[in-house]
């Protein structure tokens, strides 16, 4: 029995598709990072199947949402990426996580398409993508031939990579989730100390090398132990997280605002005189001033005392990092001797 030589050929292109799924999954299985993760795939989804447009949607509510959003690094992404509201992309894609096909009235998936962006399309195949079994947005891939992704073509292969996709990108947030808490303190979210100190010594360093000034505050709060024992120990947390967050609310990009120890805070201000950093303050302890922690029972209010240490300081000789740090700590002292 002869088989058709157009079936044969038909055999060996799906072959070559299956190869190129393959060393597709192969090259994001690894990878432990989203900016890496997301890159290299809408790269090689493009390069490996001539695809011309390849994007991802993401929902805004999604948990991955506020990383992606903070990769400003990556022009890449900040190109192929659109944040869509979840009611919009249910009410387009709806809630299955099988892939859609549509080469027909195209501009009503607008909203998914990044929002600088000027592709020509004539078709287009939506993989919605999912992390921990919940969507949190789509794989989108673009041609302007309208046969390319035509309905009812099949779409075995490209379920079978979203599904891994999904799967890779489990892995990869259960890492960042990981990474996150070496870095950070678990209750406030802030640096934990020993990150805040290898970026004090970055900073510090880049102050020598171009004369430029840097003030380090450290800080801690007011009758703490008061709060937990007035108020009880959960309410302390939240006095944390009230006061971490106006901290964090005053802070420029290069700011940096970490937990040093139990009530005890660092705030390291590049390119900042001490006048500077006493604004600083200042901004804060209004909005301390304005803002009150609410309990069942009552309401109270969160305040601290605060050194500041900088560089130049004609009254101190500061030779290193630490020595910074250390006189931060001394001037926080002094003013705790001084409060009634």
């Amino acid at each position: 029995m002869n088989i058709p030589e157009s079936i044969i050929q038909r055999l060996e292109e799906n072959e070559q598709v299956a190869i190129k799924f393959h060393q597709l999954e192969s090259s994001i299985l690894n990878i432990l990072n989203f900016q890496d993760f997301f890159e290299n795939l809408l790269t090689k989804i493009s390069q490996t199947f001539l695809v011309p447009h390849v994007w991802i949607s993401v929902i805004g509510e999604s948990p991955i949402a506020g990383q992606i959003l903070a990769m400003e690094d990556s022009d890449l992404l900040k190109s192929k990426t659109a944040f869509v509201s979840k009611r919009d992309f249910h009410t387009l894609i709806g809630k299955t996580q099988r892939p859609l096909l549509a080469n027909t009235g195209l501009t009503r998936f607008s909203t998914l398409c990044p929002p600088k962006s000027s592709y020509r399309l004539g078709s287009m195949a939506i993989a919605p993508i999912a992390l921990d079994g919940v969507i949190i947005g789509s794989l989108n891939q673009g041609d302007m031939d309208p046969d390319r992704f035509m309905p009812g073509i099949d779409t075995d292969l490209l379920e079978r990579l979203s599904l891994k996709i999904s799967l890779c990108l489990s892995n990869v947030a259960a890492h960042e989730r990981l990474k996150h808490l070496a870095f950070h303190d678990p209750l406030t979210g802030l640096l934990n100390r020993r990150v805040m100190e290898t970026m004090l010594e970055q900073e510090y360093e880049r102050s020598k090398r171009y004369l430029s000034p840097l003030s380090v505050i450290f800080l801690d709060m007011d009758d703490f132990k008061g709060i937990n024992d007035t108020f009880g120990h959960d309410q302390g947390d939240r006095a944390l997280i009230h006061l971490s967050r106006a901290l964090t609310a005053e802070k420029r990009t290069n700011d940096i605002v970490a937990r040093f120890a139990g009530d005890e805070f660092v705030v390291i201000l590049p390119s900042t005189i001490q006048a500077e950093a006493t604004h600083y303050i200042q901004r804060v302890k209004a909005i301390l001033a304005e803002q009150s922690v609410s309990t069942v029972d009552a309401n109270f209010y969160v305040n601290f005392s605060s050194g500041i240490a900088s560089v130049p300081d004609p009254e101190a000789d500061i030779s290193s990092s630490t020595a910074l740090l250390k006189l931060a700590d001394q001037r926080l002292y002094q003013a705790k001797k001084k409060r009634p």
